[in-house]
């Protein structure tokens, strides 16, 4: 997969690496923004009691 992705961007090495990190970072804050709240809210709440 990674073959594919490094042979999918055009330039030098140096410039590949960037836009990886680039589409990493942009990704990992597309999953914290939008899928974990849709997932968090279809998941079952626990109902936890506190008591003596």
């Amino acid at each position: 997969m990674f073959s594919i992705l490094w042979r999918f961007f055009p330039g030098p090495a140096w410039f590949r690496v960037i836009v990886l990190l680039a589409a990493v970072v942009a990704l990992v804050w597309a999953l914290i923004t939008y899928v974990y709240p849709w997932v968090a809210i279809q998941l079952p709440s626990p109902e936890v009691t506190v008591g003596s």
